[in-house]
């Protein structure tokens, strides 16, 4: 093997073994209580509410394009490097792990693993800071959410990193937390913000 395929073969094993450890940027947006990730929002009547300063110096996508900025370059590294299809396999492996460790966390600190428990966390106004979303179905068995507007879909849109990708490193966990919660929990879903569709419709289930 000469040097030069040595050096390659050495990149990409280190860009391999670094995704899966990279921190999910977008989590500098929010706190994890016991369940759920955001609480509360605020609004002024002037501002759509992803521009509203927080603690007096930045708003909400301030933050959102400050905390993905590195994780981004790292993004546009493994195309670099590696080339699209390895990269979208890479976030994949990344975002499903960082879902199954936030529902195991979850799990840990909840007082019950219950379906209700569960989506409890995903009603309005928890999120609000990043989302616009409604409540569409709320029964035993199924919950389901219309997301319209999502600040993590736009600042990757934004970033020139929606589609496949975005929906790679952030979106795919979304299949992976409920049933790291719970073996009987599952989402559904088929439109994304994130691949340009008008809105998300995540739909979760208990199959017990």
């Amino acid at each position: 093997m000469t040097s030069d395929n040595q050096y390659k073969l050495n990149r990409r094993e280190l860009l391999a073994r670094t995704a899966p450890a990279c921190a999910m940027a977008w989590l500098g947006l929010c706190k994890l209580p016991s369940v759920g990730i955001c609480d509360g929002a605020s609004q002024e009547q002037d501002q759509h509410k992803f521009d509203v300063p927080q603690d007096l110096t930045m708003s909400e996508r301030q933050q959102s394009e400050r905390n993905n900025r590195s994780f981004f370059r790292f993004i546009r590294m493994l195309q670099e490097e590696l080339g699209e299809t390895e990269t979208i396999r890479l976030l994949n492996l990344n975002s499903a792990e960082y879902g199954r460790s936030i529902g195991e966390m979850q799990a840990e600190r909840a007082p019950d693993t219950s379906f209700q428990t569960f989506v409890s966390q995903f009603r309005p106004p928890r999120y609000s800071e990043i989302l616009t979303h409604e409540v569409v179905e709320d029964n035993e068995k199924a919950f389901e959410l219309r997301v319209t507007e999502c600040l993590i879909a736009e600042t990757y849109e934004a970033a020139g990193l929606g589609g496949a990708i975005g929906h790679a490193a952030v979106c795919n966990m979304d299949y992976y937390w409920p049933t790291a919660f719970n073996p009987n929990l599952s989402m559904e879903r088929n439109r994304t913000l994130m691949q340009g569709h008008d809105h998300c419709n995540h739909r979760y289930l208990d199959t017990a």
